[in-house]
Formats: structure tokens, C-alpha cells, sequence
């Protein structure tokens, strides 16, 4: 595995879940709910409109392949797939990137709270250091998936 960029943020390999020829899967680093991972293409592209038919097909493909396991792993009943495309839609990563969360009854006391935690969660002037996870859960995480992954029929 090379060398893979997250916008600014290097991604170290023990974070990443799965990686294809187009795109790559890695743990989020504070996840809005147990389980949320990040899934994006390989080529730094900032806007989801500037992604080739290619690229686009592979980032939908893989995103569908982790949301099987993520809801399994998880426990959950439903998800939550989202993509904030642009800094008025709460991307402040300028790198396209599909958010998976495992969703629970009663996860939030508003089911449509997850968009206003999903906007804010990774907001630059709240995200410090002090508040993600260790590197050492993300990996743990990440070789769980990865685990969970190897046993899931890739053709759905």
C-alpha cells in the first residue's frame, strides 16, 4: 500500500479497512457513532462533480461493500450515507469522501440530529489531537473490519 492522502491528513495503512485499485476505506478518527468510516476515492479530488464515471462507480461499489460490514459488525438495523460536497454542505476536508454510520434505534433523540452531528464533528477549530482516538483503537479497529471484511462475498 502506498502512500495515501485524506485531503492535508496522511493516513497511516494500520487505519485503513480496504483499499481497491480507485478507492480506500479508513476508520474515522472521531466518529460520530461507533463504526463510522470514511470511504474515498483514491485521487485527491476536492468537489464529487470532478470524479470520473470510473471513479464514481468504484466509490459507490466500495462504499456499499463496507456498509454490509460495518452494519454487521456493528450490531446495527439501518445506515446513514452521506456526503457533504463543499464548504456550505460541511465538508471541510477538500478531498470527497462518503461518510458510513451504523445507525440503532435511539441513537440520537432526533433520528435527523446524525446531519447536525455529521456537520460539526470535524469542524477544524474543534478538532484537536486531544479529542481523537488513539492510534492504537483505529488500528484495532481497522484489522477488525479488515477481518470481517475477508469473509463477505464481494459481489452482492
Amino acid at each position: 500500500m502506498s502512500c495515501l492522502r485524506f485531503g492535508q491528513h496522511v493516513i497511516k495503512a494500520s487505519a485503513v479497512i480496504l483499499q481497491t485499485d480507485l478507492s480506500f476505506v479508513l476508520v474515522n478518527r472521531k466518529p460520530v457513532v461507533p463504526g463510522h468510516v470514511l470511504v474515498c476515492p483514491l485521487r485527491p479530488v476536492e468537489r464529487f462533480r470532478d470524479l470520473r464515471p470510473d471513479e464514481v462507480s468504484d466509490l459507490f461499489r466500495t462504499t456499499q461493500r463496507i456498509a454490509n460490514v460495518v452494519e454487521e459488525h456493528f450490531g446495527a438495523s439501518s445506515l446513514t450515507i452521506s456526503i457533504q460536497d463543499g464548504p456550505e454542505a460541511g465538508q471541510t476536508v477538500k478531498h470527497v469522501h462518503v461518510h458510513v454510520l451504523p445507525r440503532k434505534p435511539g441513537d440520537f433523540e432526533r433520528n435527523d440530529s446524525i446531519y447536525e452531528q455529521l456537520q460539526k464533528h470535524d469542524r477544524e477549530e474543534e478538532d484537536c489531537p486531544s479529542s481523537w482516538r488513539s492510534e492504537a483503537a483505529m488500528a484495532a479497529e481497522a484489522a477488525a473490519l479488515r477481518k470481517q471484511l475477508e469473509t463477505q462475498p464481494t459481489n452482492r
